[in-house]
């Protein structure tokens, strides 16, 4: 029992602490809180007054811009009112002058009417003075005025004329003098700067051999080998007493290498009877028409010629085997080719296809046909079937003048054909033959009526005739040219062709001293 009142006690005593212990905590709590409030309430009044004061002075500033913004505003109000002003001012300055413009034009105008007036009363008194002095002078000269007016436009014209005439032969002298010495150095040049071996060939091969015995084993019994051989390769093979030869005898040189190849593989193989001829001359053709492709293909390399027709690549290395007056026709071909390469060159023209239509120029001497044409005519016709250009073939057709020239290159190969078989030694014709014919050509021509002189030009290939212009007319031209032509053709044996031109004309040559 008396534990449990001490027990009570224990706990009354406890819990009165912790209710003074409360009491005290709670006053203490308040005390603080009010001690915060105050704070609060004092930095309330603080943060007030500071804000007033930042708003004061915002207030202030933005008054102060407003203002320093209207007074700029008004700055420039009244800067426009000063310019307007002053705008004004000019704009009633320059009415006034303008109006004083005005009058000042105004008084002129009067007084250009009144001259005006006066000049038209001058003028007609000026052309009453006319009419009158032309009249006179048409009583004096009996001539009215426009008969006065032709004869003056007469002798005018008159004297125009001749001094035109005069300009014209001079500047034409002139001309000539220039166009010759440079037609001289590019001509020079050209020839100076190709240089081509001399090639001659002959109608006949000889075929040499080791002894005279194999004569007899070509000749065979009865002649039966030989005449197989010139059955089979054309040509006619001469075995006469000659030493060691054979001659192999025939105008085309194809035909005559065939021939050659093919006596030296049967001499070389010891095998010599007609079956075995024939298989070794066909065998030998089939090489010589694979070489002439050949060549035709390595010369057109050579001349950095491309796209040729493989016909004509052929007909180029047939050229090989063929001559024209003992000049090889191919190294005359090439030659030609480089001298128009070069001529074109000098005149500024395309060498290409230069070098092209000099290398083509005589295709129409190596054709598979032969029909009854000029070879220029042929090689044009060559030309065109084989999609050549057009200045092309007309250079072509036009380098012996068969046809009219219509372009630049036409000329040149003309030129450089007629170089190539001028140099010494390049075309081969007995002198006196050759001299003969031209006195021919020109004494047939002497002989009609009328001719005062005649020239063989061009290695006989043209004849100037030239006429009295009193005694025969531009009719009469013509029917002498025609006529000429005709007994050249019946009368006289001629390579090619010859053209003949009759000239008619009348001078007038007078000199200013």
């Amino acid at each position: 029992m008396e534990i449990f009142i001490y027990i009570s006690i224990g706990v009354i005593a406890a819990a009165i602490a912790v209710a003074v212990t409360t009491a005290v905590t709670r006053k203490m709590a308040r005390s603080r809180a009010a001690l915060i409030i105050a704070d609060a309430e004092r930095e309330a009044e603080d943060l007030k007054k500071s804000k007033l004061l930042e708003a004061r002075e915002e207030a202030l500033k933005i008054t102060s811009d407003a203002e320093k913004t209207a007074n700029q505003r008004m700055g420039r109000v009244q800067s426009a009112e000063a310019k307007q002003k002053q705008r004004e001012i000019q704009l009633n300055q320059q009415q006034s002058e303008n109006q004083r413009s005005r009058n000042e034009i105004e008084n002129q105008r009067n007084k250009l009417n009144e001259q005006y007036a006066a000049l038209e009363i001058r003028q007609s008194e000026v052309t009453a003075m006319e009419s009158k002095a032309r009249d006179t002078l048409e009583h004096i000269s009996g001539l009215s005025s426009e008969e006065a007016k032709e004869k003056l436009i007469e002798s005018l014209r008159d004297e125009a004329k001749t001094a035109a005439a005069a300009y014209i032969n001079e500047i034409m002298d002139e001309a000539k003098m220039t166009a010759n010495k440079e037609a001289k150095r590019i001509i020079i040049q050209t020839i100076q700067r190709t240089a081509t071996e001399t090639a001659i060939e002959n109608s006949v091969t000889v075929f040499h051999i080791d002894s005279d015995e194999i004569k007899g084993r070509i000749i065979g019994r009865e002649g039966r080998n030989i005449r197989a051989l010139e059955a089979a390769t054309g040509i006619e093979i001469i075995v006469d007493d000659t030493p060691e030869a054979i001659v192999l005898s025939g105008f085309d040189p194809v035909r005559r290498e065939v021939a050659r190849l093919a006596l030296h593989q049967l001499v070389a193989d010891g095998r010599i009877h007609p079956a075995r001829i024939e298989e070794v001359v066909a065998k030998v053709r089939k090489q010589i028409e694979e070489e002439i492709v050949e060549t035709g293909k390595r010369t057109a390399i050579d001349l950095g010629i491309h796209g040729l027709h493989p016909d004509l690549i052929r007909m180029v290395g047939k050229m090989k085997y063929r001559s024209s007056y003992g000049q090889n026709l191919l190294q005359h071909s090439r030659e030609t080719a480089n001298l128009c390469a070069i001529m074109a060159s000098e005149l500024g023209l395309n060498p290409k296809k230069a070098r092209r239509a000099g290398l083509l120029h005589d295709i129409g001497k190596v054709p598979d046909e032969e029909p009854e044409l000029p070879h220029a005519l042929l090689g044009m016709k060559l030309a065109e079937k084989y999609k050549e250009k057009p200045e092309i073939c007309n250079a072509i057709g036009a380098h012996h003048d068969e046809v009219e020239q219509t372009s630049l290159l036409a000329p040149i190969v003309q030129v450089c054909d007629a170089i190539s078989g001028a140099r010494p030694g390049a075309r081969r014709e007995i002198v006196e033959a050759y001299i003969k014919r031209l006195k021919d050509l020109e004494q047939l021509a002497l002989s009609y009526p009328g001719v005062i002189k005649t020239y063989a030009i061009q290695a006989g290939r043209e004849l100037r005739v030239i006429v009295g212009a009193d005694k025969i007319d531009d009719v009469e031209t013509e029917k002498l040219s025609a006529e000429i032509a005709k007994r050249i053709q019946d009368e006289m044996t001629y390579p090619g062709q010859v053209k003949i031109t009759v000239i008619r004309e009348t001078r007038s040559v007078s000199f200013a001293k």
